[in-house]
């Protein structure tokens, strides 16, 4: 949980700080793509404080409503990230950039200059600083986020980002991490349509990028809804580490058989395992106790992630 709230404040730092200097950028040269990369910084920031309401929310007690504690709220509130902000910020882009597209023609766009402190700075340069400076900002934050991702995939042996993205139930970090690289990718798109556009002197270059930033932001929204939905319903652990844990019940001595075998996930990296075991006939009910007591230890320790455990044995 520390891990994935530092990564989150690395990014807020990151994306509040960009979006101040794409929005002067943006009124300094009424850039089209530099409006729509403001929108996606403004929309990343609140993304931030969204999760950090999420981290804290599901800190909370546990209370007779909610018995297994608040740990869905990071699930909730990601979601609310990837419907509301990323979409809104997503069309917006679009929006203005098909606006752009369907005004823009041959212009000195990019050429036109404004005072700094008693010289003439072509706006072009302008807009190069600012997505420079975007892009050292987002690497640094993505460095982060990649950190605590591959940490987690170190942990649970997961070969590739596309299984931890499949895997994972840590989605504060996961939208973190999908935030950065988007924002990344989407300066990088900004400087190449200004760059462009400067030396062609046709701003559809710069219009255009700006369209494609706002598709970049609602493809990535879908994908991330699709993602949280999937733990917001109930996700199981994965199907292998079920079987791993299963093994570790049915191989202990006094299990004759394992009846059923559920989990869930009710939290990042907290799950819930519910068994029904068949037991040695011959057990004694204080014998069944510490054969319990033993599974649910083993249970423990071949995951961390199970944090709560229910066993109903039966003779």
């Amino acid at each position: 949980m520390a891990s994935s709230t530092g990564v989150v404040i690395a990014a807020l730092i990151a994306n509040g700080s960009i979006a101040i200097m794409k929005f002067v950028g943006f009124l300094l040269t009424g850039s089209p793509s530099m409006l729509s990369e403001t929108y996606h910084s403004i929309s990343d920031t609140g993304n931030q404080v969204f999760l950090l309401i999420g981290i804290r929310y599901s800190k909370r007690d546990t209370s007779r409503e909610h018995p297994f504690g608040y740990g869905k709220a990071q699930f909730f509130y990601a979601f609310l990230v990837s419907v509301l902000l990323f979409g809104i910020a997503g069309w917006e882009s679009l929006n203005h950039g098909i606006h752009a597209i369907q005004t823009a023609g041959h212009t000195e766009a990019g050429k036109f200059t404004v005072p700094v402190v008693g010289a003439e700075v072509e706006t072009f340069w302008l807009n190069v600083v600012v997505l420079s400076l975007a892009i050292v900002f987002e690497l640094w934050a993505l460095g982060k986020a990649n950190a605590e991702l591959r940490s987690q995939m170190d942990q649970f042996g997961w070969g590739s980002l596309r299984e931890a993205f499949d895997k994972t139930s840590d989605v504060t970090t996961l939208t973190a991490f999908t935030e950065d690289a988007i924002a990344l990718a989407g300066a990088a798109i900004a400087l190449v349509g200004v760059a462009l556009t400067r030396y062609t002197g046709n701003g559809i270059y710069d219009a255009v990028s700006a369209a494609i930033i706002g598709v970049l932001l609602m493809g990535f929204a879908i994908a991330l809804a699709w993602e949280n939905k999937r733990l917001l319903l109930g996700e199981s652990l994965p199907s292998d580490v079920e079987r791993e844990l299963q093994n570790v019940v049915s191989s202990h001595p006094a299990v004759v058989h394992v009846d059923s075998f559920r989990s869930v996930f009710f939290g990042p990296q907290n799950a819930m395992v519910a068994v029904e075991i068949s037991v040695d006939a011959d057990l004694a009910a204080e014998e069944i106790d510490d054969a319990i007591h033993e599974i649910e230890t083993k249970l423990g320790e071949a995951d961390s992630r199970v944090s709560t455990i229910y066993i109903e044995p039966t003779q």
